[in-house]
């Protein structure tokens, strides 16, 4: 079965002006998966808009009318750092309903796995408020989607955005039927994600954060998920992989501090792969997140699709020069800390 991308060019209609989160990001993904020859080696699965009902699964009622009667009154602010456009409204509901269609092609065995490359990103977007460049919870939406329709029984989520997912993680502290993964950058935006939450009430143990500190690079990164991650999403045996990936914590974003190399993010996508095919019938689905530096961005959605379909990817960007942080000693902490010594 192909491998399956959503894309449509409405994503490039949410009109954030000359702030990092642009439509020149999905511009330049687009731009270089034609030039390598890979965009026509990609089933292409059309977007839809999310219901209100979708949405309502994840969010207020009063927060899509705030995000609506900005749109339809011209745009505006949300907050410093999340614009709101004329049309923003409609595009974050196809952003959510394209994650909802990626998902929905995987389980109908439609694609082997799927990528939606959509914008605006989601996971930062609480019940009740857009935030982080956020406007509706697209993964969050998509997961809801696949257990209150699609009959999915058990999923996990991992996020590998620099960023803490704080509305993601909101949404499913108290949900057993949600593993949460979230590998970030500590004391970074929104400065939520500490290591010892592990989620509430039905939900305890949903949460599973990792916090890691500034410079750290591939083989921290590839530590906690060897340690960490790989271990508890197999305790936690999904039925679907669902990523929130973002490319910001390459050495070359300008929004972060972390140290991750192309080929890094290309073992990390390898690991997911693999994880999902033992785990869930390789039933994986990754929506974008972040990533603010376009030729970085670029090259990184292309290696992601290139695990996807088993082919080679380069890295001609190489390593950071400086040296990474050491993350042992806290790795040892989150595995005592939820059982995986």
């Amino acid at each position: 079965m192909p491998i399956g991308i959503v894309y449509h060019p409405i994503y490039l209609e949410h009109d954030t002006g000359r702030h990092p989160e642009s439509a020149q990001r999905l511009e330049a993904v687009v731009a270089h998966l034609r030039t390598t020859g890979m965009w026509s080696h990609l089933e292409h699965v059309p977007p839809r808009a999310a219901s209100t009902d979708d949405l309502l699964r994840v969010h207020t009622a009063q927060h899509l009318e705030t995000i609506a009667h900005l749109a339809r009154t011209g745009g505006g602010t949300v907050d410093v750092d999340t614009v709101v456009s004329p049309r923003s409204d409609e595009v974050a509901r196809y952003a959510a309903g394209g994650t909802i269609a990626a998902v929905e092609a995987l389980l109908q065995r439609r694609v082997s796995a799927a990528y939606a490359l959509i914008r605006p990103p989601g996971h930062h977007a609480t019940a009740s408020r857009a935030m982080g460049f956020c406007l509706y919870n697209n993964v969050a939406v998509a997961a809801r989607w696949s257990l209150e329709v699609a009959g999915v029984q058990r999923l996990a989520i991992i996020d590998i955005d620099v960023h803490h997912g704080n509305g993601t993680a909101e949404a499913f502290a108290t949900d057993p039927r949600v593993l949460y993964v979230s590998l970030h950058q500590s004391n970074l935006f929104p400065g939520t994600g500490r290591w010892r939450e592990s989620g509430r009430g039905p939900g305890e143990g949903a949460l599973f954060h990792i916090p890691l500190p500034p410079h750290t690079g591939d083989e921290g990164y590839l530590q906690a998920f060897e340690r960490l991650v790989l271990p508890a999403v197999r305790r936690f045996a999904p039925d679907l992989l669902l990523v929130s990936i973002g490319y910001d914590a390459h050495w070359a974003d300008p929004l972060s501090s972390m140290l991750v190399s192309l080929v890094g993010y290309r073992a990390m996508a390898d690991s997911l792969v693999a994880l999902a095919g033992e785990l869930c019938r390789g039933h994986i689905a990754l929506a974008l997140e972040g990533g603010y530096d376009t030729d970085v961005l670029a090259r990184g959605v292309h290696g992601t699709l290139a695990s996807l379909m088993g082919t080679e990817s380069e890295d001609p960007l190489g390593r950071p020069r400086e040296p990474e942080t050491d993350v042992n000693s806290l790795i040892d902490a989150i595995a005592r800390k939820h059982h995986l010594e």
